[in-house]
């Protein structure tokens, strides 16, 4: 339902001549790579730390892996160019991923040597289920080769995900790791069906990183999580520098900052790109309680 309203030539028309001025300009922070770096000098100037992605996902041929590969570079050298306090994340469907596993470990090592080059990092986005299992495969080999200038990001909603993290935090001796609940809608036989399950599995591997010694990144909106983090890590002795909290551009702002004056690392994750008309309808569509979520979001402080 939402896809085939998106798609029609009408509505997707207007809303990408018009979307930014109408609301989308508070979640992406523009179209050009150029008017990223000015909103991330922005968000450091409040003392926070930034995450760019550049939008895109899946591509159907070599040209299309290579083009959104040169983005990555492109990002890594505007960032070392402008000094900015930003990282980098990517989908490596976007890189080749269905087109060969080969073609999106090339394009990685390019990403990686640069990343390395600068001395930066880049987080691999976890994608849905079918993609899982692939995911792990090329970052174990790109983790031994590129140390702790590659993390991955682990889903609290999978079955699997604790004994993923085990095998990375036993493997590793630096293993960065962005841990979020998941947005993908996935099958019964493989992830919790209830929000109440997912929630306490989530409580789960946080608290579980931030036991093994690794760097933990809680992403989250919820007070009840940040809240929880804060006292765990008071409890544990565990130091600020050992975690961060991080946040969508442009969703609670205000605790964004807040939470900066408190003492704690905040990262910003800062989407930009011409591809955020499908970005938003590709994560509504595969989750509509997304658009509600946002929705409510935009309201709190």
């Amino acid at each position: 339902m939402v896809l085939s309203v998106a798609g029609n030539k009408v509505v997707s028309g207007f809303i990408k001549k018009y979307g930014m001025r109408l609301g989308a300009a508070r979640f992406v922070a523009g179209e050009t790579l150029k008017e990223a770096i000015e909103q991330v000098k922005l968000l450091n100037r409040d003392g926070l730390v930034v995450t760019l992605d550049h939008l895109g996902e899946f591509v159907f041929d070599e040209h299309e892996a290579m083009a959104s590969t040169q983005a990555c570079l492109d990002v890594l050298d505007a960032v070392k160019a402008s000094g900015v306090n930003s990282n980098m994340s990517l989908k490596m469907t976007s890189l080749g991923l269905d087109l060969s596993k080969e073609l999106c470990l090339k394009h990685m090592r390019l990403i990686l040597d640069k990343a390395r080059e600068h001395n930066n990092f880049v987080r691999i986005d976890m994608e849905d289920y079918a993609h899982i299992a692939i995911t792990m495969e090329i970052f174990d080999e790109l983790k031994r080769e590129y140390g702790k200038h590659v993390g991955l990001v682990i889903q609290a909603y999978l079955f699997r995900t604790v004994d993923d993290m085990k095998h990375l935090e036993e493997t590793y001796e630096n293993c960065n790791l962005r841990l979020v609940k998941g947005a993908y809608l996935e099958s019964p036989t493989v992830a919790f069906p209830n929000k109440v399950d997912v929630d306490q599995n989530y409580l789960k591997i946080i608290e579980m990183h931030l036991l093994s010694g690794h760097f933990s990144a809680v992403a989250t909106h919820d007070d009840m999580v940040i809240n929880h983090v804060k006292a765990f890590v008071k409890k544990h002795n565990i130091p600020n520098d050992r975690f961060e909290f991080q946040m969508l551009y442009g969703v609670r702002p205000e605790t964004q900052r807040q939470l900066v004056k408190e003492g704690y690392a905040m990262r910003v994750y800062v989407p930009y790109g011409n591809d955020w008309y499908g970005y938003f309808t590709r994560r509504i569509a595969e989750r509509p309680a997304n658009a509600f979520f946002i929705i409510k979001n935009m309201f709190r402080k």
